[in-house]
C-alpha cells in the first residue's frame, strides 16, 4: 500500500513538472525540455554561446528555453533587441531578482547598487546621480585625460624595460584600468595597494564561479541550493569584499571635508549629509554595492578589451602598421594626444571599434525581467520572464556587417576611408541600462592604444606558435593568456608632453 502510494506520487511529481515545461500558447517557440532540468542538458554550460547561436538559426531570433522549470526568453538580433530594449524599455528594463548574483549581493541587506537593481525610482535616482557625478569628476573630459595619461605612462616605462623581451599583458593592462577607476572612486590610484588586489581577486574568483555551470545549476535548480557545493564560495567572497569596501569607508569618511568633495565616494557621502534622516534609496550600503559596480565595469572591460586590442595587433602587424602610419601623420609637430584628436584618425577608431565587436567582452549583457505584459515580435511574453540578450547575435550578424565573422577594420568604414558606426554596435548593450562607464572606456582605450603604437611595435612571437583567438567565457570576455614581443619603433612618436 505505502509503496503503491510513493509511486503515485512520483507519477503527480512527474505529471507537474511536465506541465511545468510546456510552452503558453503564442509563447515563444524553442526545443522540447526535460523535467526538472529543462533545456540544461542540451547547453554546454561552461559557454553556451555558440548553442545559443544555433537555437536562433532554428527557432528565430526571439525563443524560449527551459533553465530548470524556469522560462526565460532569447533575444537575439539587431531588430528584435531594439524593439526589447528601445521600443519597449520600460517593459523589458527590470532585472531578476531571484538569482544567485543577487542573493550573494543582498544577502544581508537589500542594497543590489545600479547594476543589479530592479527598474524602479531608486535605481532611477542613483543612475541620475551617478551620471552626474561621473561628469562632475572629468568623466568624458580633459581633466580625466590626465588621470589616464598618468597611468599609461607607467605602462610606457614597463614597456621600455621590456624591450626585445616577451611580456605577458593582463597583469600589466588589468592594473592600470584598476588604478585609473580607482582614480574616480578614490581620488587616488593606490597604486594598486593590497586593498585593491585582493578585491580584483574576489572579483575575478566571484566573476568564474558566477559565469559558469555552478551559477546555472544554482539558478536552475532552487533544490541545490543548500548543498555544501562550490557556489558556496561566491557568497563568501562577497562578503569578505564587503567587510573590505566599508572599512575603506570609514578611513576616507576620515579624511573628507564636507562640501569639498576629493571622488565619487565624497560625492555619495555629502549627498547622504544633504538627505539627512530622508535618504530615500541612498545608504552606505548601497554605496558600497556601487562601488563594487563601478570598479568592476570599470577595470574588467576595459582591461579585456586592451587584451583583445594588442592580441590581434601584434597578429595583424599589416592593421598595426597602418594604425602608426596614421598616427605618425596626424601627430606630426605635436607633443602629445588627446581625445580629441580622434576626429582625425578613422582608422584607428575603426581597429577600436573592431576590437570591440570581435572581443565581445559582455556575450550575454546582464539579464533583463520584464514587469508587463508583452508582445515582442509577435510572441506574447508574459510579466516576470526573464529576458537574455544575446549580444554575439548582434555584433556577428549577417547582413549588418561587410565582414561579420572575421577581424576587419572595415566594417567601420566607408568607401571614403571615413568611420562609420553601424546600428548593430552595441557592446555597451542599449536602451536605459547601458553601461555608465562608456565615456571612461572610449577615451581610456584611444589614448593607451595611440601613444603603445606610437611608441613601440608589438610582435607575435615565433616560438607562441599559431595564435587562439577563442576567448575564455564569462560576464566579460577574456582572450586567452598570451605574450607578445615588445620593440622600439624606429622612429617613435613622444605623444607624453613631459616624458
Amino acid at each position: 500500500m505505502f509503496g503503491s502510494l510513493v509511486l503515485l506520487w512520483l507519477a503527480a511529481c512527474l505529471v507537474f513538472l511536465l506541465f511545468r515545461n510546456r510552452r503558453d500558447k503564442n509563447f515563444p517557440p524553442g526545443p522540447p525540455a526535460l523535467p526538472i532540468f529543462g533545456n540544461l542538458l542540451q547547453l554546454n554550460l561552461k559557454n553556451p554561446s555558440k548553442d545559443l547561436v544555433k537555437l536562433a538559426s532554428q527557432y528565430g531570433n526571439v525563443y524560449s528555453l527551459f533553465l530548470g522549470c524556469r522560462k526565460v526568453v532569447i533575444i537575439s538580433g539587431l531588430q528584435a533587441m531594439k524593439e526589447a530594449f528601445i521600443t519597449k524599455a520600460a517593459d523589458c528594463s527590470g532585472r531578476p531578482q531571484d538569482l544567485m548574483i543577487n542573493h550573494s549581493v543582498q544577502r544581508k541587506v537589500h542594497a543590489p547598487g545600479i547594476v543589479l537593481s530592479d527598474y524602479s525610482s531608486g535605481w532611477r535616482e542613483h543612475r541620475r546621480f551617478t551620471l552626474m557625478t561621473l561628469r562632475n569628476l572629468g568623466m568624458g573630459k580633459e581633466s580625466m585625460e590626465g588621470r589616464i595619461l598618468e597611468e599609461t605612462r607607467n605602462i610606457v616605462k614597463i614597456l621600455e624595460d621590456s624591450v626585445g623581451k616577451k611580456i605577458a599583458p593582463q597583469k600589466l593592462f588589468h592594473n592600470a584600468a584598476s588604478n585609473i577607476i580607482c582614480a574616480v572612486l578614490l581620488g587616488t590610484n593606490h597604486n594598486y595597494n593590497e586593498f585593491i588586489q585582493l578585491f580584483d581577486q574576489i572579483v575575478r574568483e566571484n566573476s568564474k564561479i558566477l559565469n559558469g555551470r555552478w551559477a546555472m545549476i544554482y539558478d536552475s535548480l532552487p533544490m541545490v541550493r543548500l548543498l555544501p557545493l562550490p557556489f558556496w564560495q561566491v557568497f563568501k567572497n562577497f562578503k569578505i569584499g564587503q567587510q573590505k569596501v566599508m572599512e575603506l569607508l570609514v578611513k576616507h569618511k576620515k579624511t573628507r571635508v564636507p562640501g569639498k568633495p576629493r571622488d565619487f565616494i565624497d560625492c555619495y557621502l555629502d549627498e547622504l549629509d544633504k538627505r539627512g534622516h530622508d535618504r530615500s534609496s541612498f545608504s552606505e550600503d548601497q554605496l558600497s554595492s556601487i562601488f563594487v559596480d563601478l570598479h568592476f565595469a570599470g577595470s574588467d572591460t576595459t582591461t579585456s578589451t586592451l587584451l583583445t586590442a594588442f592580441l590581434y595587433l601584434s597578429t595583424h602587424p599589416q592593421i598595426q602598421k597602418k594604425c602608426q602610419q596614421e598616427i605618425d601623420k596626424v601627430m606630426e609637430g605635436k607633443d602629445h594626444v588627446t581625445f580629441e584628436d580622434r576626429h582625425q584618425m578613422p582608422y584607428i577608431e575603426a581597429v577600436i571599434h573592431e576590437v570591440q565587436r570581435i572581443g565581445n567582452i559582455a556575450p550575454l549583457g546582464v539579464f533583463h525581467l520584464t514587469s508587463n505584459d508583452i508582445e515582442l515580435m509577435g510572441y506574447s511574453i508574459p510579466r516576470g520572464t526573464i529576458l537574455i540578450p544575446n549580444m554575439t547575435s548582434v555584433l556577428n550578424e549577417e547582413g549588418q556587417w561587410k565582414f561579420p565573422h572575421e577581424f576587419n577594420p572595415e566594417n567601420f568604414l566607408n568607401n571614403q576611408g571615413e568611420f562609420v558606426k553601424p546600428a548593430a554596435f552595441m557592446p555597451f548593450s542599449i536602451g536605459p541600462r547601458m553601461c555608465l562607464g562608456e565615456n571612461l572606456a572610449r577615451m581610456e582605450l584611444f589614448l593607451i592604444i595611440v601613444i603603445l603604437l606610437g611608441k613601440f611595435q608589438f610582435i607575435w612571437p615565433e616560438d607562441a606558435g599559431k595564435p587562439d583567438y577563442t576567448p575564455l567565457f564569462g560576464s566579460t570576455q577574456y582572450p586567452k593568456p598570451y605574450q607578445m614581443k615588445i620593440q622600439f619603433r624606429e622612429n617613435p612618436q613622444k605623444l607624453l608632453n613631459s616624458m
